[in-house]
C-alpha cells in the first residue's frame, strides 16, 4: 500500500480542505475528536494508532484564531505522545504572521512565540503556504516548505494575459510578490503608494505607474478588512483604469470587508480555500474562490516520498 504511513488529520479549522486533500491522495482523514468541554477547554483525542506514522496535521490559524491554535497544538502533543515517528504541522494560512517585528516599544513579536510554540508541541518539520512574511521560516529550527498559490492564481488569470492588464502591488511591501506575479502573466507592474495612520486604517496616496486604460489586478497575500483594497481600487480608477480586479490567498475578510467588496467598484475578488468563508461571503457574487488542495496534497506526497517539492516553490 502506498501510503501504509501517511496519517493525515485536522481539526475544526477547514476541515473541508483536509478532506479534499485526502481524496487528492486517495487516503482516509484521521480519525480524532475535538470537543469543548462546558468551560470551554478543548477536548481532544486521537481515536486511531498512529505509532511509527508519518502525520501531517492540516489546521490553518484563522478565527477564531486563538482556539484553532490550541487545537493543533493539543492534536500535535497528543500525536507525539502516540509515538508518531514524524509531525508535520500543515498551515494554509499562519496566524499572527503580521506581527513579525517589534516596531514600537514593548511588543512582543508574536509569529516567533507561535514558532516557538509549534515546535514546542511537537512539529518536526512545517509546510506553510504565502507567509506574510517570508522571514518568519527563520523562527523556526525545523525545516520549512514554503509554498506560493502563485501557480493556481495564475492558471485562473492566464486569460487575460496581453489583454492591456497591469499587475498591481497594493503597498511597497508587497512589490516583490507582485512583481513575480506580473513576470508570469507578461504584465507591467504598478504600485499603490499609502500612508497607514492606525492600525487596520490605510490612506492611498497616490499611483506608481502607468495605469491608464488598463485592466488592473492587485495581487496580495490577504485581504482582511478590504479597507486597503477598496482604497486602492478607487484611487486605480481615479487615475484611469478600465477595471479592477484583485486577488489574494487568504480571505480573513474581518469586520464589514465583504459589505465593502460587494458595495465597491471592483470586478472580481479571486481568493483560495486556505480559509474557509464566512456564510457573508460565500453569498458575495464578487468574491470567487480557487482551491490549493491539490497544490497541498501535491507537497504532501514529496514530503511523505521525501522527494524535492522544488518544483512548487514559484
Amino acid at each position: 500500500m502506498r501510503f501504509e504511513r501517511l496519517k493525515i488529520f485536522t481539526g475544526n479549522a477547514n476541515r473541508a480542505l483536509a478532506e479534499e486533500i485526502c481524496r487528492e491522495l486517495e487516503c482516509d482523514l484521521g480519525q480524532a475528536t475535538v470537543k469543548t468541554f462546558s468551560d470551554g477547554e478543548i477536548h481532544l483525542q486521537v481515536q486511531e494508532n498512529v505509532r511509527g506514522a508519518d502525520v501531517f496535521v492540516v489546521q490553518p490559524t484563522c478565527t477564531p484564531s486563538d482556539r484553532h491554535l490550541m487545537e493543533i497544538l493539543l492534536m500535535m502533543d497528543a500525536l507525539k505522545r502516540a509515538s508518531a515517528q514524524r509531525i508535520t504541522a500543515v498551515l494554509p494560512y499562519y496566524g499572527y504572521a503580521r506581527q513579525d517585528r517589534k516596531d514600537r516599544p514593548r511588543m512582543p513579536i508574536s509569529a516567533k512565540l507561535v514558532a516557538s510554540l509549534l515546535e514546542t508541541a511537537g512539529a518536526d518539520r512545517v509546510l506553510a503556504l504565502d507567509l506574510h512574511a517570508a522571514q518568519i521560516q527563520g523562527f523556526f529550527d525545523v525545516p520549512v516548505d514554503h509554498l506560493f498559490a502563485t501557480p493556481v492564481m495564475i492558471g485562473y488569470f492566464d486569460s487575460m494575459r496581453g489583454a492591456n492588464l497591469t499587475v498591481v502591488s497594493p503597498d511597497a511591501g508587497g512589490v516583490e510578490r507582485a512583481r513575480a506575479f506580473a513576470k508570469r502573466l507578461d504584465a507591467p507592474l504598478a504600485i499603490i503608494d499609502k500612508r497607514r495612520e492606525e492600525v487596520n486604517v490605510a490612506e492611498v496616496m497616490h499611483i506608481i505607474g502607468d495605469v491608464e486604460g488598463q485592466h488592473c489586478l492587485i495581487a496580495d497575500d490577504l485581504i482582511d478588512t478590504a479597507g486597503t483594497l477598496v482604497k486602492g481600487v478607487e484611487a486605480l480608477l481615479a487615475a484611469g483604469a478600465a477595471s479592477v480586479r484583485a486577488c489574494a490567498t487568504h480571505a480573513v475578510l474581518s469586520g464589514g470587508a465583504v459589505a465593502r467588496i460587494q458595495n465597491s467598484a471592483i470586478e472580481e475578488v479571486v481568493v483560495t480555500n486556505s480559509i474557509p468563508l464566512c456564510e457573508e461571503a460565500a453569498q458575495c457574487g464578487k468574491i470567487r474562490v480557487l482551491s490549493v488542495a491539490p497544490l497541498l496534497a501535491t507537497a504532501i506526497d514529496s514530503i511523505h516520498e521525501d522527494g524535492s517539492v522544488s518544483a512548487l516553490f514559484v
